[in-house]
C-alpha cells in the first residue's frame, strides 16, 4: 500500500499518482493542502525519506517561504513548524510505502515503492 501526499493541481503529483496506479499498486491519497500533516508527521516523513534535512523537503521558491522570512539556515524546528502551519511549503508529491518514503521529483522515484 502506498500513501501519497498529493496536490491534484501539480503536474508532477498527478504523474506520480498515475505511475503508481499504472503499476497496479493500491494507493491512499492524502490531499495534504486540505489535511495538513502535523509537525510530528513531518518529522516521521523526514525519517522515512532517509533523514534528509527539513530544507530538502521544502519548496523554497514558494512565495510563502519568502513572506515568512524563512531561510536555508533556519533551524529544522522552525522549518518543520512552518511546513505544518503552511503545507504549501511541503515539496510534492511524497509517496510512502514499505517503511520508507520518496519525493516524486521526478515521478519515477516512486518505482522502488511499487
Amino acid at each position: 500500500m502506498i500513501t501519497l501526499w498529493h496536490n491534484p493541481r501539480c503536474s508532477k503529483s498527478r504523474q506520480t499518482l498515475a505511475l503508481i496506479q499504472n503499476a497496479g499498486g493500491p494507493v491512499t491519497i492524502r490531499k495534504y493542502l486540505e489535511d495538513a500533516p502535523s509537525a510530528a508527521e513531518i518529522n516521521d516523513a523526514l525519517r522515512a525519506l532517509g533523514g534528509i534535512g527539513a530544507i530538502d523537503m521544502m519548496r523554497t521558491g514558494e512565495k510563502m517561504f519568502r513572506e515568512l522570512g524563512l531561510s536555508r539556515s533556519d533551524s529544522p524546528e522552525i522549518l518543520i513548524a512552518a511546513m505544518a502551519a503552511h503545507p504549501i511549503l511541503i515539496e510534492r508529491p511524497i509517496a510512502f510505502g514499505r517503511g520508507r518514503a520518496v519525493i516524486g521529483r521526478p515521478p519515477e522515484n516512486v518505482k522502488d515503492l511499487v
